[in-house]
């Protein structure tokens, strides 16, 4: 895995029943934007998204679902709308990818059981020309799954039961032995399927969390950015070159004068060892330093974009397999909804034009909702889909969601 095109990364998503989707499916670039009003389903599209990736990284059904807060709703409003239950009184949902990669394209549709118990009753992974898992509910008395896999040795396919509440995928290489030609394949195909969903990293700057003192060691930036200050102290001594191009971005959109953006040392808070935190500051020049606890909130959420997309795993806190995959051969698939939430024009074009240099480099991808398409007007390479309000349909009897795949 040299190459960008090696590199395993998810291009495309299938909603076959999901919320309000039904039979969507959306190609994704290495720069790619959803535009639309609100309540035309764009943030569903990166929810769905997010939860495969929480799935990939082993958590369990109801954690990456429901009690992560990555689903708006949790699993119930996953179901679509108006889905009546079917004569064993069941109703569920169905998401899948496509994963590009070493393997070629491999694709994963899981079938979901919202009720009467919530349980993953079908899975699918194909790729190569080959059926390369299948996992079927047989007895709904059992917390477990038949599962069959690719096996082309004296064996054809190999078939043992698994849980029913975690992705078959991300548990085969604990299973596959990886004797025949086969199960190689299979093994191939599902990590590259558990690598490019564990790049999955959803960020939602908060910039009223951000405006605190945080611990020095806090330094692996979450989602939610509110430990800001110590990423940036942390890259302003590790990583010169892409703190540079940070302060040139902020230099580019934010009041001025912005002459750097350094930490200011804040003791007896009690946050960090010994009190020992810090905060972060736009240095004014002759103004002096000016805390971020005094910066709008556009102006936070816009660094803490720019920082997620001019670092990478090193930096953010994402499920990669660490020790498994060098960071060279990895991608991380940044998702932003409201990517111009309280942004202006210029900014939100920063921050495109920023993702654009990460995604030539082949390490970052951005996927991000915004209102207005013209945002994205002459930016090069970023491709931009359209969302449109549609009535809502009443669905069929679950439209066959929680029987599995068929």
């Amino acid at each position: 895995m040299t190459t960008n095109s090696d590199r395993p990364a998810v291009t495309e998503l299938r909603l076959s029943a999901f919320k309000a989707h039904r039979g969507a499916s959306f190609t994704f670039g290495p720069l790619t934007l959803l535009a639309g009003v609100s309540g035309t389903g764009k943030s569903s599209v990166l929810e769905a998204l997010a939860a495969l990736g929480r799935l990939a990284g082993g958590e369990e059904l109801a954690e990456a679902f429901e009690e992560s807060g990555t689903v708006r709703g949790g699993v119930a409003a996953c179901v679509p709308h108006g889905a009546q239950p079917d004569a064993e009184g069941r109703r569920g949902f169905r998401v899948g990818c496509t994963v590009n990669g070493p393997v070629g394209p491999v694709r994963l549709d899981v079938a979901v059981q919202t009720e009467p118990e919530l349980r993953i009753v079908g899975e699918r992974l194909t790729g190569a020309g080959e059926t390369l898992l299948t996992t079927a509910l047989r007895d709904p008395g059992r917390r477990q799954v038949q599962a069959a896999w690719h096996t082309a040795g004296l064996v054809p396919v190999t078939r043992a039961p698994l849980p029913d509440d975690r992705l078959a995928t991300a548990m085969l290489p604990l299973r596959v032995a990886g004797r025949t030609d086969g199960q190689r394949l299979v093994l191939a195909a599902a990590e590259q399927v558990v690598v490019a969903l564990r790049g999955v990293f959803p960020v939602d700057p908060r910039p009223h969390r951000m405006r605190g003192p945080v611990a020095v060691g806090d330094g692996m930036l979450r989602g939610g950015c509110d430990n800001l200050s110590a990423v940036l102290r942390r890259t302003e001594g590790e990583c010169r070159i892409r703190h540079a191009a940070l302060v040139r971005a902020a230099r580019a959109v934010c009041a001025p004068p912005v002459q750097g953006l350094t930490v200011i040392p804040v003791s007896g808070t009690g946050t960090g060892a010994g009190g020992e935190a810090v905060i972060a500051a736009v240095d004014r020049g002759p103004l002096g330093l000016v805390p971020v606890d005094r910066l709008g909130d556009g102006e936070l959420r816009f660094l803490a974009l720019a920082l997620v997309l001019l670092t990478g795993p090193g930096v953010l806190e994402v499920d990669t397999p660490e020790g498994e995959v060098p960071d060279a051969d990895q991608v991380l698939t940044v998702l932003a909804d409201g990517l111009d939430h309280g942004l202006d024009r210029a900014q939100t074009r920063e921050l495109l034009a920023l993702a654009g240099m990460a995604a030539d480099r082949g390490h970052i991808r951005l996927l991000g909702t915004v209102h207005d398409a013209a945002v994205a007007d002459g930016i090069a390479g970023l491709s931009v889909v359209g969302f449109e309000r549609a009535p809502l349909v009443p669905a069929q009897a679950a439209e066959r969601v929680a029987a599995g795949m068929r």
